[in-house]
């Protein structure tokens, strides 16, 4: 969708839809891969489920598109509603998440392993499948930002408008993500 020529920001594409409810398909384009995406990371794995789930968001995403604040990025907002619906999802199944949370990120592996303090020659060998299971393994305040991060690369800033949560408490579940995240990763590499 453009204007003049150039190419519409996501806030202005919410203004479009507001008067224009075809402009909402623009926002359904540019964010449902993004969002499949992240939901497999959160662990809602089954194509059938994503679709659900992805199909909630995008229904509460319309509903509520006059309440969307345009102080804030379109994307930490939506976002926010991804994360609640798969928390929703989660809970009305009473299952925890499944799946492969990295599959397709190989470069985030690679920034997560720098990240990590990796003392062992193990520990610097991680794998996708390793990483994937330790992240499973703990809690999911600490998978969120972990994910959010490194996976979805969102500020914290971004990251806090999601989770709502204090920009200086994301900084501190980051860091214990971390060690927590080490903690497993010494456990799996050494087996």
């Amino acid at each position: 969708m453009s204007e003049n020529g150039y190419s519409m920001s996501d806030e202005q594409v919410v203004g479009s839809a507001l008067v224009n409810k075809e402009a909402f398909g623009e926002l359904v384009k540019r964010y449902e891969a993004r969002l499949t995406r992240y939901l497999h990371r959160l662990g809602v794995y089954r194509q059938e489920d994503t679709e659900d789930v992805l199909q909630n968001i995008f229904l509460k995403t319309y509903r509520n598109l006059n309440e969307f604040d345009k102080s804030l990025k379109f994307s930490s907002w939506i976002y926010r509603i991804a994360h609640n619906e798969a928390m929703s999802f989660f809970r009305a199944r009473s299952v925890r998440p499944e799946g492969s949370i990295i599959d397709d990120s190989e470069s985030a592996l690679e920034i997560l392993r720098s990240n990590l303090d990796a003392s062992h020659e193990a520990e610097r060998n991680i794998d996708a499948e390793h990483l994937s299971k330790a992240l499973a393994s703990i809690d999911a305040k600490y998978r969120d930002v972990i994910v959010l991060r490194y996976f979805e690369e969102r500020e914290y800033t971004e990251i806090s408008d999601i989770l709502r949560i204090p920009t200086g408490t994301v900084a501190t579940l980051l860091n214990r993500a971390k060690k927590k995240l080490q903690k497993e990763l010494s456990h799996l590499t050494q087996v």
